[in-house]
């Protein structure tokens, strides 16, 4: 006899390419961290690309996200909009990123907010930027980024990757 129980359908991020999703599902990819609105400084003569923990005019650092999203890109210049064509190259990105993961064929982490179901865990596991960003670049010369260098932005915070501990 054949089994009645519906089993549940694998989520979007597992059975879709990158092109092939909404843009609701692609926008639901973002964990709402606020790494890529960090100020980056990219070495001209390496292409290597730090981290500074200065935050964009239009990052909020207490929600990590985008004061003015639809128009970020008319009122930042250098305001990168991801896309499934330039996930690949974009290798400033943050490894924790929910497009870099899902791009490279990995699952979400347990602090994703599609898998936990709140937006609060990406802070709780420490990924966000809330409470590290020093100064926004309003106040901040371009001339100065380079004493606002980080390394945390490009790592995994400790107890982040695996399973939740509990």
């Amino acid at each position: 006899m054949p089994d009645t129980k519906s089993e549940a359908k694998p989520p979007f991020w597992r059975t879709k390419k990158l092109s092939e999703m909404t843009p609701k599902e692609w926008e639901s990819l973002c964990d709402g961290c606020g790494r890529c609105c960090l100020n980056k400084l990219t070495d001209e003569d390496s292409g290597e690309t730090v981290y500074t923990d200065v935050g964009c005019k239009l990052l909020d650092g207490d929600t990590c996200r985008c004061t003015d999203y639809p128009n970020r890109q008319k009122k930042v210049h250098d305001c990168v909009r991801l896309s499934w064509r330039n996930i690949r190259r974009l290798t400033w990105l943050p490894p924790t990123c929910g497009y870099v993961l899902v791009a490279a064929g990995e699952d979400l982490p347990w602090w994703h907010p599609l898998i936990s179901g709140t937006p609060e865990t990406v802070h709780e596991a420490g990924i966000s930027v809330r409470g590290k960003v020093s100064e926004s670049e309003v106040n901040v010369p371009d001339r100065d980024l380079v004493d606002y260098i980080v390394k945390w932005p490009m790592r995994w915070p400790k107890g982040s990757k695996g399973a939740k501990r509990k």
